[in-house]
C-alpha cells in the first residue's frame, strides 16, 4: 500500500484558500475612501480641516489649528478563535496577550503618521452574555488591555460590551480597538511628502506572525499532524508559538522623536505583507539588501503551506512588523533606540528614484505598483 502523501507535500496552502481574498475586499476599501473623501468638507463649519495626504494612510489626521489630530479604528481579526482552541487543548488563557493583540492593531497603525497615541477605547462584542461569564478568561482580557495601556501611554477611555447573539457566533467574541493620537509639535507629521531617493529603510523586528494571517495560520494547523500542540521545531507548539502578542512599537517612535528624529514615512507591516512597503502613491523603488531572519513560527508556516518567497513575504510579516523610512545619517541611531528599547532592528535598504516597486534583492523578488491598490 502506497503511504499517503504528508501535508506538506501537497499543494501550496496560500491565504486566497483560507478565505482572504484581497482581490475582493481592497476594491471596497477603495470605493469606501472615495466616499469619505467627500465628506473631508464639513471639518470647515467646525473650524478644522483635514490633512488631504492622510487619505489612504493607516491613519486619518485632522488639521485642528495648534496640532494635528489622527485617529484610527481596528479589528483584531481572529486570533481569537486560536486562543479559545488552545485554551481548550492547555487550559490556559491566552486573552492577555489577545488584549496586546487588539491594541497594538489601532496604535502601530495610528503611530506612522507621526502621531503619540493618547486614548484608546475597547470594543468587545460577544456572541451571548455567557462569553462574560469566564472570570479568568475575563481578567485576563481587563489585565491585557490595562498593561498594554501602560506600555503605550495611554488612557483607556472606556469602551462597549455587546452581547451580539445571532451576529457574533456563540462562544466567541469580536475585539476591536480604536486609538486617538496628537501630532504635535505639527513638524512630527510623516505622511511621506519629505519621502524620497537616498532615505534608509529601518525595520523593527516582530514577535512573530502579530494579528494578520491567521486565516491562513488556522487552515495550516488542519493539516498537520497534531494541530495547534505540533512542535515547530525549537520546542514551542504551533499554537503557543501563533500566540505571541504582537509588539508595540509606539515606545519606539516617541523615542525617536525625543531625540528629534522624525521619519519620513512609516509602514505597519500587516496584511499584505511587505508588499505594504508601497503604500504610499509616490514612484519610488524600495530595495531591500538585507532580510531580517524569519520567526520560527513563519519559518514553520511557509515551509508547511509551501508557500515560496513571493507569496510568504506578500502575506506575512516573516520578520518585520515595522518599517521607517529615515535620513540615512539617522538610519543607525534609529537601530540603536529601538535595540535599547528591546526591540531588534536592522537597516534593511533603501529608496531609489525608479518605478513603483519592492526589490527584495536576497531573495530575487520584486512587488510592483500593481499588487496593492489600496487607494
Amino acid at each position: 500500500m502506497t503511504a499517503a502523501t504528508p501535508p506538506n507535500q501537497n499543494a501550496p496552502l496560500t491565504y486566497d484558500q483560507a478565505g482572504v481574498n484581497y482581490d475582493l475586499i481592497d476594491p471596497l476599501k477603495v470605493a469606501a475612501q472615495r466616499a469619505a473623501a467627500a465628506t473631508g468638507t464639513h471639518l470647515a463649519s467646525h473650524g478644522f480641516s483635514e490633512v488631504l495626504a492622510s487619505r489612504g494612510e493607516s491613519a486619518y489626521v485632522v488639521d485642528v489649528g495648534p496640532m494635528y489630530l489622527a485617529s484610527i479604528v481596528e479589528c483584531l481579526g481572529t486570533k481569537t478563535l486560536v486562543a479559545d482552541e488552545m485554551a481548550t487543548l492547555t487550559g490556559k488563557s491566552y486573552y492577555d496577550g489577545i488584549a496586546q493583540d487588539t491594541i497594538a492593531m489601532a496604535v502601530n497603525d495610528l503611530i506612522t503618521v507621526g502621531a503619540t497615541p493618547l486614548v484608546v477605547q475597547a470594543y468587545w462584542a460577544a456572541g451571548g452574555s455567557d462569553w462574560f461569564g469566564d472570570k479568568v478568561r475575563a481578567n485576563a482580557l481587563v489585565a491585557g488591555w490595562k498593561k498594554a495601556c501602560e506600555v503605550c501611554n495611554v488612557a483607556w477611555g472606556g469602551g462597549e460590551t455587546p452581547a451580539l447573539a445571532g451576529i457574533v457566533a456563540d462562544g466567541r467574541v469580536d475585539l476591536a480597538a480604536s486609538c486617538t493620537g496628537i501630532i504635535s509639535p505639527k513638524t512630527r507629521l510623516s505622511v511621506g511628502d519629505n519621502l524620497g531617493a537616498g532615505d534608509a529603510i529601518v525595520f523593527l523586528a516582530s514577535s512573530g506572525i502579530h494579528a494578520n494571517g491567521l486565516s491562513l495560520a488556522r487552515k495550516l494547523a488542519e493539516r498537520l499532524p497534531q494541530g495547534y500542540l505540533t512542535d515547530i521545531g525549537n520546542g514551542q507548539s504551533y499554537g503557543e508559538a501563533l500566540l505571541a502578542p504582537t509588539t508595540l512599537y509606539s515606545p519606539v517612535t516617541e523615542a525617536m522623536a525625543a531625540e528629534g528624529i522624525i521619519p519620513n514615512y512609516c509602514a505597519n507591516v500587516t496584511g499584505h505583507g511587505w508588499r505594504k512597503l508601497l503604500r504610499h502613491p509616490k514612484q519610488l523603488t524600495y530595495r531591500i539588501t538585507a532580510v531580517p531572519p524569519k520567526t520560527p513560527v513563519l519559518a514553520f508556516m511557509q515551509k508547511e503551506c509551501g508557500l515560496d518567497d513571493h507569496e510568504a513575504y506578500g502575506t506575512l510579516n516573516m520578520g518585520a512588523g515595522f518599517a521607517l523610512y529615515v535620513a540615512a545619517e539617522q538610519a543607525e541611531r534609529v537601530v540603536a533606540i529601538s535595540k535599547s528599547l528591546g526591540i531588534d532592528a536592522w537597516v534593511a535598504g533603501r529608496v531609489e528614484d525608479g518605478p513603483k516597486q519592492v526589490v527584495i534583492e536576497p531573495l530575487g523578488v520584486t512587488y510592483g505598483a500593481e499588487e496593492l491598490q489600496l487607494r
